[in-house]
């Protein structure tokens, strides 16, 4: 039965609430599906790249390349990025998520700080490259926070490292007046909505999934943020734009570009 058919038969949905969840809105309901080998964000030509990106601005600065993920899930670029030989660390307030990547092979060789990456420090060496994919940055829900996430990256790097984020760009152009609600996924199992507050640059995202052949709802706050405001993040926190693309393969960023990856190097 469909996500569509359940609701009209009268089944409603289960609202799942993670405010009070230690693993925030990644606990386990998540982390439990999160790995799914059939989405794009798996495929080779998604990590394969930015696996490549990485490892390579690890080892530009000279010395001992280490590098620092903020918001290491399940290791998705963790994972490739330590079988190429790249020493790797990440940050993650999610234990599921993390017990996720622990249990696959190499997971348990790469260490990891449970906290909230805009604030949790990790000791040792610095690193010559931090970075954050697939809108992660957005998971900070104030700029305050986003802010902090800038300079708490800027005091892991030694001079002349790298701060790496991957992130969209606001979808405002699909939002006519009178409207807050942008389509990002339909099929008969899953729908999935953005809603946008532009006033504050707020963004919930809902997930209406069929689980085990029951209709679930989740809905998840994030905050949009505009490619100028990182650069300004940036500055604010010793580091300057170095290089930005419209995706891994350095795609030319463009007025019609939809994401990008942009590379921040302190001074």
């Amino acid at each position: 039965m469909s996500v569509a058919d359940e609701y009209a038969h009268g089944g409603g949905y289960e609202a799942v609430d993670d405010l009070d969840n230690p693993d925030g809105y990644f606990g386990e309901a998540v982390a439990a599906h999160y790995d799914d080998p059939s989405s794009d964000m798996f495929g080779a030509e998604a990590v394969d790249p930015a696996v490549e990106l990485i490892a390579g601005l690890a080892s530009a600065p000279g010395g001992d390349a280490r590098a620092l993920e903020f918001g290491i899930g399940t290791g998705r670029i963790a994972l490739p990025l330590a079988r190429r030989g790249v020493p790797v660390h990440g940050i993650d307030m999610s234990r599921a998520m993390v017990e996720r990547m622990r249990a696959k092979p190499g997971g348990a060789d790469i260490g990891v700080t449970i906290g909230d990456f805009a604030s949790a420090r990790v000791d040792g060496p610095g690193f010559t490259v931090a970075y954050l994919v697939y809108n992660t940055i957005n998971n900070l829900t104030t700029q305050d926070a986003q802010v902090d996430c800038f300079r708490n990256a800027a005091a892991h790097l030694v001079p002349g490292g790298c701060f790496v984020i991957e992130v969209g760009v606001p979808d405002l152009r699909r939002l006519p007046p009178g409207q807050n609600a942008v389509p990002f996924h339909v099929d008969p199992t899953r729908l999935g909505f953005d809603t946008y507050e532009v006033a504050t640059q707020g963004l919930r995202s809902h997930h209406m999934t069929v689980v085990e052949g029951r209709p679930v709802y989740r809905s998840i706050p994030f905050r949009y943020v505009w490619p100028a405001e990182l650069d300004l993040m940036a500055r604010l926190a010793g580091m300057r734009l170095r290089d930005r693309w419209a995706g891994w393969n350095g795609e030319p960023f463009t007025n019609d570009s939809t994401k990008h990856v942009s590379v921040w190097a302190k001074d």
